[in-house]
C-alpha cells in the first residue's frame, strides 16, 4: 500500500461535506488502494457537530481511512496537504448583495490561501467550491504565491453534469451517452452552457447534440436557462441548496485531476485564464473545456466559437472582471 494522501475538506460540518466525506473515505475518488488521512476544518462554533461527523466516519470502519482529524485551526488543517477541497464559505443570506457576499468571502479565502502557502505541499491541488467560487479561487491563488496558479481550480463540474443530464433527459438516453458539453465562465447565472461541440450516442451512433435534439430554439433558450438557474430551482424545491449533486461533482472533478480525463473527452473546470486561445482576458478564474493528464490540465484548443457563443462568453467575462475588481479592492483595503 502506498503512503496515505492528506485530504482537507473545509466547511466539514456542512451538508455538502456530509455527502462528500464518505465517498472520499471509501475510495471512490482516489482509488480503492489509496490510504488517506482526512482533515476536517470548520469554524469553532461547529466543533461539536464536527466531532459527530468524525465519530460517524470512524464508525464506517473504512479500510482506507488511516486517520480523521477535526480542527478549527488553519495551521493544523493545512499542514502537508496533497488535496484541499475548500467548501466552507459564507452563505448568501436573504437581502444580501453579491458584493457583501464577496467581501465576507474574500477574507476567508485570503486567509486560507495564505495558510496553503505557509503549510501545504507546493504540489497541493486546490479545489474551491464555496461561492462565489471563481473569484474565491482567484483570491486564494493570489494569496498563495509559492503554489503554481495551475494547481487551483474551481467547481463548474456540477453545471457540466446538469447540462449533460438535461440533454440526456431530452433524448431519453443516459448521461454517460452525452460528452463534451462545455460550461464557459462564471459559476453563476451568467455561465454559458454550450453544446455546440457536444456529442451524444443515440442507438449506438455518435452524433452532434444539435443534430440529435433537432430543436435549436430549445438549445439556445430553455436549456441554457434551466442549467443557469438549476441551483435556485433546487433551493426553491428543497429549501436547502444542492448537496448530493454538488458532492458528486466534487468527486468527479478531483478524480479527473488525479487520474486524468478519458480519451476523446473533455470536462469543464474553472481555471486560470492565462494563455487561453478564446480571447478571455488573462488573470481571471474562468471555466473552460480542459483535458487532464498526469495531474496537469490543458485547455481544449481550436474549438470554433460562433457569434451567439461569443456574446454569452463575453457577458460572463464582464461579470467575472467586475467581481475580481471588487474582491481585489477589498483585499487591498486595510
Amino acid at each position: 500500500m502506498s503512503e496515505p494522501i492528506r485530504v482537507l475538506v473545509t466547511g466539514a460540518a456542512g451538508q455538502i461535506a456530509y455527502s462528500l466525506l464518505y465517498s472520499i473515505a471509501k475510495g471512490d475518488v482516489l482509488g480503492k488502494e489509496q490510504p488517506l488521512v482526512l482533515i476536517l476544518l470548520d469554524i469553532t462554533p461547529m466543533m461539536t457537530v464536527l466531532d459527530g461527523v468524525m465519530m460517524e466516519l470512524q464508525d464506517c470502519a473504512l479500510p482506507l481511512l488511516r486517520e480523521v482529524i477535526a480542527t478549527d485551526k488553519e495551521e493544523v488543517a493545512f499542514k502537508d496537504l496533497d488535496i484541499a477541497v475548500l467548501v466552507g464559505s459564507m452563505p448568501r443570506r436573504e437581502g444580501m448583495e453579491r458584493k457583501d457576499l464577496l467581501k465576507a468571502n474574500v477574507k476567508i479565502f485570503k486567509s486560507q490561501g495564505a495558510a496553503l502557502d505557509k503549510y501545504a505541499k507546493k504540489t497541493v491541488k486546490v479545489v474551491v467550491v464555496g461561492n462565489p467560487a471563481n473569484t474565491n479561487c482567484l483570491i486564494a491563488s493570489k494569496s498563495a504565491p509559492s503554489i503554481p496558479k495551475e494547481n487551483f481550480s474551481c467547481l463548474t463540474r456540477l453545471d457540466h453534469n446538469r447540462a449533460k443530464a438535461q440533454i440526456a433527459l431530452r433524448l431519453g438516453v443516459t448521461a454517460s451517452d452525452v460528452k463534451n458539453v462545455i460550461i464557459w465562465g462564471n459559476h453563476s447565472s451568467t455561465q454559458y452552457p454550450d453544446v455546440n461541440h457536444a456529442k451524444v450516442k443515440v442507438q449506438g451512433k455518435e452524433v452532434g447534440v444539435y443534430e440529435a435534439v433537432k430543436d435549436d430554439s430549445w438549445l439556445k433558450g430553455d436549456f441554457i436557462v434551466t442549467v443557469q438557474q438549476r441551483g435556485a430551482a433546487v433551493i426553491k424545491a428543497r429549501k436547502l441548496s444542492s448537496a448530493m449533486s454538488a458532492a458528486k461533482a466534487i468527486c468527479d472533478h478531483v478524480r479527473d485531476i488525479w487520474f486524468g480525463t478519458p480519451e476523446g473527452e473533455f470536462v469543464s473546470m474553472g481555471v486560470i485564464s492565462d494563455g487561453n486561445s478564446y480571447g478571455i482576458p488573462e488573470d481571471l478564474l474562468y471555466s473552460f473545456p480542459v483535458v487532464i493528464k498526469d495531474k496537469t490540465w490543458k485547455f481544449v484548443e481550436g474549438l470554433p466559437i460562433n457569434d451567439f457563443s461569443r456574446e454569452k462568453m463575453d457577458l460572463t467575462t464582464k461579470e467575472l472582471m467586475e467581481e475580481k475588481e471588487t474582491a481585489v479592492a477589498f483585499i487591498s483595503s486595510p
